[in-house]
């Protein structure tokens, strides 16, 4: 078995959720490079995978300046910037594991793309959700033929009060000229599944959306600017960060890591960074300006159309209605459930019983997505064995899109024609 060597730009949350395959899979990958300009970090992967002294930089642009020297490199740093050491690993002819979104620019998006296709290299989009199990079955049962021609999708994603108030009001994602607008940020896994279901290009967008409750307006009375200035409600409020961060669910220990700016931290450790970081600011008056609930409607080739709603206000999860000539299907993540409505018996029947249970959240590994990328990635780069759920770059950057063309939308209350949009880009 060939083992692939690989470097890591950006050593923080999501590398470190890629790097749990090597837990189990030291035969297939290795560790050999790393980049990122906080030394506990890189500490942090020194010991666990070994990395050797001369792989280890504090700067990107230092690590993919030298000759190449592993097979692949994982682009995990924060959003706006994937494009210039995509673009340089590019150049060196690197094969590229890139974390979505691919850029919050869509000409960005498009010339690494082009690149890579003139470059002949490899350039995968961390949209994990395809390599779950839940979604690779939605997948195969669609191209079965099962539901007959596919009509409608509607997709929720619930994004969960907790997620929101911790990424998008008070965290590196709340702002859309420091990260991404929300539908690009949070969705683009949404709308690559949409995509990747319809197995066709879309053609309109509508879209609706407004931030609308995190304002300083809506603020109970009396609520200081961080939560620890005395806040009055700290009993009663559902946001307030020291109890919010001591909730047991493995979502809120992992949140909690990002809160401290390191691995494993303690709990007088994450109480002693909420007195100062951004998560301990009350989430009524942050410096946060990307919705917190959008709805968008997309036309599809072969007149299919789909929904796409994305909320704040529910515990977290997405679920899906799936409805064709022969049938109707509800996907529901959080359960593990598929059932599927069969016009022919009248019948519902479950048609999905998984062996294993995951955790659908950002902790859990996004329901195996995490690990199964990583699995995938292997077969793609190693044997040339790309699956169902492989992705080329200009297929994904078609999927963000349509994210862009739902902003442009929400902010210019228009229907946005995607051959228009598209030919407008060109000149821009």
């Amino acid at each position: 078995m060939k083992q692939l060597k690989l470097a890591l730009v950006g050593c923080g949350d999501r590398g470190s959720c890629y790097m749990h395959y090597l837990d189990d899979h030291p035969d297939k990958f290795k560790l050999v490079a790393i980049a990122d300009p906080l030394p506990e970090k890189r500490q942090y992967f020194i010991d666990k995978y070994d990395v050797p002294a001369e792989g280890v930089y504090d700067d990107y642009k230092k690590l993919l300046s030298q000759p190449k020297l592993a097979d692949i490199v994982m682009i995990c740093t924060q959003d706006k910037m994937h494009f210039e050491p995509a673009m340089m690993a590019i150049e060196k002819g690197y094969d590229i594991l890139l974390e979505k979104p691919i850029s919050p620019d869509p000409k960005e998006c498009f010339d690494i793309a082009d690149a890579a296709i003139a470059k002949g290299v490899k350039v995968l989009v961390c949209h994990v959700l395809r390599y779950t199990p839940f979604y690779k079955a939605i997948k195969n049962f669609i191209d079965e033929g099962n539901l007959g021609k596919l009509m409608n999708i509607n997709h929720t994603e619930g994004v969960g009060n907790v997620h929101m108030s911790h990424s998008y009001v008070r965290g590196s994602w709340r702002r859309e000229d420091e990260a991404a607008p929300m539908i690009l940020a949070k969705c683009c896994h949404d709308t690559d599944l949409l995509q990747w279901f319809v197995d066709e290009y879309c053609t309109k967008v509508h879209s609706f959306g407004t931030r609308s409750y995190f304002r300083e307006e809506n603020a109970p009375e009396g609520a200081p600017s961080r939560c620890l200035d005395g806040c009055p409600h700290k009993d009663t409020c559902y946001y307030y960060a020291p109890s919010l961060y001591k909730l047991p669910t493995a979502e809120v220990q992992h949140f909690k890591a990002v809160v401290a700016g390191h691995f494993n931290p303690t709990p007088e450790e994450v109480d002693e960074a909420l007195k100062t970081s951004p998560y301990g600011r009350c989430v009524y008056k942050c410096d946060n300006d990307v919705v917190d609930h959008q709805i968008v409607s997309f036309t599809f080739g072969n007149d299919i159309q789909a929904t796409l709603t994305m909320s704040a206000f529910n515990k977290g999860g997405r679920v899906s209605t799936f409805m064709g000539t022969k049938g109707e299907l509800r996907a529901d993540m959080e359960k593990n459930t598929l059932e599927f409505y069969s016009f022919e018996t009248r019948k519902t029947t479950i048609i999905y019983n998984p062996e294993e249970e995951f955790d659908q959240t950002i902790a859990g590994g996004h329901g195996g997505g995490d690990l199964g990328i990583m699995a995938d990635l292997y077969e793609y780069i190693a044997n040339n064995n790309p699956s169902n759920s492989i992705s080329d770059i200009g297929v994904s950057s078609m999927s963000y899109l349509m994210c862009f063309a739902a902003e442009l939308s929400r902010k210019t209350n228009t229907v946005v024609d995607m051959k228009d949009y598209m030919y407008s880009l060109q000149y821009k």
